[in-house]
C-alpha cells in the first residue's frame, strides 16, 4: 500500500527477466543490459548494480553523461555509449566509458581527443548502418574505416555493431534475415582488414527471441529485462518490472451538468462520483490520455480518466467504485500493464516508461 504517487521496481522481476535472457543465449554469449533514460525510467544505478551483481557483461547508455552517472556509484562493468557526442569526449575518457563511433567525424574527433590524452587502444565500438536508417557507417566505408583505425595506435576496436530495424514483426521477418546477412558479410570484410578479431553483436530483446542463429558474440537486451517483450504474445513469461502507483487524495460528487478540470472537458451527463489522483503530465501521464483515453484500477476495477489531465492531477469516474479517499489506485503493473496503458494512448511502453518523472518516488520490492 502506498502513501503518494510511487514507482514500484520490482527486483525479483527484474531477474527473472534476465535469467529468461541469459537461458534463451549460448553459454559463450555475453549479454549486455541496455540501462539508458534511467533504465528505462526507473533507476539506473540501482539497476545497473543489481545486474553486475547478476554477472551482466556490459551495460550500454544512450549518453556521456549516463555512462558517468553508473561511474560516479561505483559500477566497474564497461560502458558502451552508444550516441557519444563528442564535446563531451574529454569527459567520456576520464570516465573510462567506451564511444560508439558511427561516422567519420565521430571517428576523427574521438581520435584527435584520445592523442591529445596520451592513451593507446583505447577501446572503441563500431557501428554500420544496415536497413535501420539512423545511425552508422556503411559497408562500402569499410576499408576506410579500417584504414584510419590501423594508422592509429590510439584506438583498438573493441566490437563491431549494428541494429535490427524489425525484429519483433513476422511480416518483416526477410528484412531482417537480410540484415543479419548484411551485417555478417560485414564483420567478415572488416575483420580480415583490420587483422584481428572483436566483439559482434546484433540482436535486440526480439532479435534473441526470434533471431536465435543471430547472436554472434553478444547480444543487447533492453526492454525484454524491464518485462516486455514488443511481440503480440507474451509466451516468454517476462515479468513487468515497473509499478505506478498513486492514492485517491479527493472525492466529489458532481450532480448533472457540472464540470470537472481545465476548459471544461467533462461535463456530466447525470450525477457522478469523481477521484481526484495526485498525478498528472508533469509526472509522466501525458495529456492525450485525458477525456476517457485512459483508465486506472481501484479496488480492481476500471475508472476511466475525466476531464483534460493536469500539470499534477488527475480526475477519474469511481461513480461504481466503491472506494474512500486514500485509497491506492493503480496506473499499471504487472497484471494492468504499461503495454496496455500505453496502447490506450496510441503509443508504447518505451514512452510511457521513460516518460516517468524523476519526481516520482522510486521504491525498490523483490517478491
Amino acid at each position: 500500500m502506498v502513501g503518494e504517487t510511487t514507482l514500484e521496481i520490482n527486483l525479483s522481476a527484474l531477474k527473472n527477466n534476465f535469467d529468461i535472457l541469459r537461458a534463451k543465449i549460448n553459454k559463450n554469449t555475453m549479454m549486455l543490459a541496455v540501462v539508458k533514460a534511467f533504465a528505462y525510467g526507473s533507476d539506473a544505478v540501482k539497476i545497473a548494480q543489481f545486474l553486475e551483481g547478476l554477472g551482466v557483461n556490459y551495460f550500454a547508455v544512450a549518453y556521456i553523461n549516463e555512462g558517468v552517472l553508473l561511474r560516479k556509484a561505483g559500477i566497474k562493468t564497461p560502458i558502451l555509449v552508444l550516441h557519444p557526442q563528442p564535446v563531451n569526449f574529454g569527459l567520456l575518457l576520464k570516465f573510462n566509458l567506451e564511444p560508439s563511433l558511427y561516422s567519420f567525424n565521430t571517428l576523427n574527433a574521438f581520435i584527435k581527443v584520445v592523442n591529445a590524452n596520451s592513451k593507446e587502444n583505447f577501446p572503441v565500438h563500431i557501428k554500420f548502418n544496415t536497413g535501420l536508417n539512423r545511425l552508422g557507417f556503411s559497408q562500402q566505408q569499410i576499408k576506410d574505416v579500417v584504414d584510419i583505425i590501423n594508422s592509429n595506435r590510439s584506438v583498438h576496436v573493441k566490437s563491431v555493431f549494428s541494429h535490427l530495424a524489425a525484429s519483433e514483426d513476422e511480416k518483416e521477418r526477410d528484412f531482417s534475415l537480410n540484415q543479419i546477412k548484411h551485417f555478417h558479410d560485414i564483420t567478415e570484410t572488416f575483420q580480415s582488414l583490420c587483422g584481428y578479431s572483436f566483439i559482434r553483436h546484433l540482436c535486440n530483446t526480439s532479435g534473441v527471441i526470434n533471431f536465435p542463429e543471430a547472436q554472434f558474440d553478444m547480444v543487447r537486451c533492453g526492454i525484454g529485462i524491464y518485462g516486455f517483450n514488443n511481440m503480440k504474445n507474451n509466451n516468454h513469461k517476462f515479468i513487468p518490472v515497473a509499478a505506478l502507483k498513486t492514492i485517491i487524495s479527493q472525492i466529489h460528487t458532481i450532480e448533472k451538468g457540472q464540470s470537472v478540470g481545465y476548459n471544461r472537458a467533462f461535463i456530466a451527463e447525470h450525477d457522478k462520483k469523481i477521484a481526484t489522483l495526485p498525478i498528472g503530465h508533469a509526472d509522466g501521464i501525458g495529456r492525450h490520455y485525458g477525456n476517457g483515453v485512459g483508465a486506472v484500477h481501484i479496488q480492481g476495477q476500471r475508472a476511466s480518466i475525466v476531464g483534460n489531465v493536469c500539470m499534477d492531477m488527475i480526475m477519474v469516474d469511481i461513480s461504481e467504485i466503491d472506494c474512500k479517499e486514500g485509497d491506492e489506485v493503480v496506473l499499471f503493473d504487472k497484471i494492468a500493464t504499461a503495454e496496455e496503458f500505453a496502447m490506450n494512448g496510441n503509443t508504447i511502453s518505451y514512452e510511457l516508461l521513460t516518460g516517468i518523472s524523476q519526481r516520482v518516488k522510486r521504491v525498490f520490492i523483490s517478491e
